[in-house]
């Protein structure tokens, strides 16, 4: 009997695992992706919806339309996970398999900061760019305020992105003068792993005057009054306020006793839990590597090596590495690239490669070949 692997989530990490495994075995094992949506979407696809550029439809790519054999997409939402009996409980269904891979990434919780669901907006959901697209043409003037609320949280440059992004398009709509455009964030420089990386963001910054408020939190926001609440007991007025949200460990995996002190905590050498047979990859760890799509898929890729060389019965898979090249929107079309290994030397190594039209290119090419290895026949 064909072993039989449930792949709970279909982001970057559940997508590389799914795609890798069957690779490798095709229709000799059966591999359930569960994913309570109909179409995966890049993170940095947001963006896109959020200034107008392309609609959600055309940035989704459609879990319907995967060809892998021996894979088999289910639209359910996970309810329950039992990782002693390796059994997964969905609103339509209950499997049970020989192994099980969480890859359900983070959930954020609006509601942890104070003012937040009543005068804020985001752009971390598809649901908060889309409300963006609609809000952004009617902004002419005032603070506006990209802050990062709390961490750890996805995707270490997409503030930062966010704000040079905005400063491009309030340019080009002849509104940029009569704004004031800041970034407020935990950290001291925009990407801790990448002193290079950072000190081009910030001659950006200073170059397009976007002010940077480091090693700041947010405590609360108020509507009414339209400041922003610092940690440090500052306030900031604001007009409009995209904030970075909190972020949790989905409730499911929080009630399945696979969650301590917050987050999964895994092996770092094969992203096992303490639960046999049992992995968790991505966001929802505890892994000592930044929240980001690009750590998810290479932690997808240790866990296909890994689970190959079991399966098979030969060979060592190599440890997971903690590495990936992550793309950092500059604005004019522009996109610098670093090049992160977080665990295999002795230290943190991130080249960085300044922003360029051929880094766009290469972006695009990363997004396709993803698209292609992920869904392709």
């Amino acid at each position: 009997m064909n072993p039989h692997i449930i792949v709970c989530g279909a982001g970057f990490g559940g997508l590389e695992l799914t795609a890798r495994l069957s690779a490798a075995f095709g229709p000799e094992v059966n591999i359930t992706l569960i994913d309570k949506s109909d179409a995966f979407i890049f993170g940095f696809s947001k963006f896109e919806i959020m200034f107008g550029q392309q609609s959600r439809e055309e940035v989704s790519s459609y879990y319907s339309n995967i060809a892998k054999p021996g894979v088999e997409f289910k639209q359910e939402l996970i309810t329950a996970i039992d990782p002693d009996a390796r059994r997964v409980v969905t609103d339509k269904n209950t499997y049970t398999a020989d192994i099980v891979v969480v890859a359900l990434g983070a959930d954020y919780d609006f509601g942890a900061t104070p003012g937040f669901v009543e005068g804020g907006h985001e752009f971390y959901s598809v649901e908060g760019a889309v409300k963006l697209r609609d809000v952004l043409p009617n902004v002419t003037s005032g603070n506006v305020i990209v802050a990062v609320v709390s961490e750890p949280f996805k995707c270490p440059p997409a503030p930062c992105e966010a704000a040079m992004l905005l400063d491009e398009y309030f340019s080009e709509r002849g509104v940029r003068s009569s704004i004031d455009l800041s970034v407020v964030s935990p950290w001291g420089i925009p990407i801790p792993a990448s002193r290079p990386a950072s000190d081009a963001i910030l001659e950006r910054f200073r170059e397009r005057n976007i002010g940077w408020s480091p090693n700041q939190g947010v405590r609360a926001i108020d509507p009414a009054t339209k400041l922003v609440h610092l940690r440090d007991g500052n306030t900031l007025s604001y007009d409009l306020f995209l904030g970075i949200p909190v972020h949790r460990v989905p409730a499911v995996v929080e009630a399945s006793g696979l969650a301590v002190d917050d987050w999964v905590p895994v092996n770092k050498a094969n992203l096992s839990t303490q639960f046999p047979n049992v992995y968790a990859i991505g966001d929802v760890t505890s892994a000592p590597v930044p929240k980001a799509g690009i750590f998810a898929e290479s932690a997808g890729r240790a866990v296909a090596e890994h689970l190959i060389a079991q399966l098979r019965d030969s060979g060592t898979a190599k440890p997971y590495d903690g590495a990936g090249s992550c793309f950092i929107e500059f604005g004019d079309h522009k996109v610098g690239r670093v090049d992160v290994d977080f665990l295999s030397g002795p230290s943190v190594t991130a080249p960085f490669t300044e922003a360029s039209l051929q880094g766009a290119e290469e972006k695009r090419e990363f997004a396709a070949s993803r698209r292609q290895f992920w869904f392709g026949g």
